[in-house]
């Protein structure tokens, strides 16, 4: 599976009730540093399919999931752990990087 396209109405079943880490790419079309973070973020999801779920949220059509995570900046990622933030990071990382930060 590679990353699962996030919306209001499948967020909570997804994201907050998943057993394993969960990494939460918000994004918009039009943004350049997100343009360049997503071949990263598909080879994360790739190399660690099974251990840790990749979702993205697309801020123009979810505000509402935006606003409610406080995203005021993209790419913003969280990594969701128990179904809470675990961590949050504005702007894109490299795929060592972002190993670190989910922290596997």
């Amino acid at each position: 599976m590679s990353e699962i396209a996030l919306n209001a109405s499948n967020f909570d079943e997804t994201v907050l009730k998943s057993d394993i880490p969960v990494v939460v790419d918000f994004w918009a079309p039009w943004c350049g540093p997100c343009k360049m973070f997503a071949p990263t973020l598909a080879k994360f999801a790739e190399v660690t399919e099974g251990k840790v779920l990749v979702g993205k949220v697309n801020v123009d059509d979810e505000q509402d999931l935006a606003m409610k995570y406080g995203v005021a900046s993209i790419p913003t990622i969280l990594v969701f752990k128990n179904g809470e933030i675990a961590n949050k990071k504005v702007g894109g990382l490299s795929l060592d990087q972002l190993n670190e930060f989910v922290g596997i």
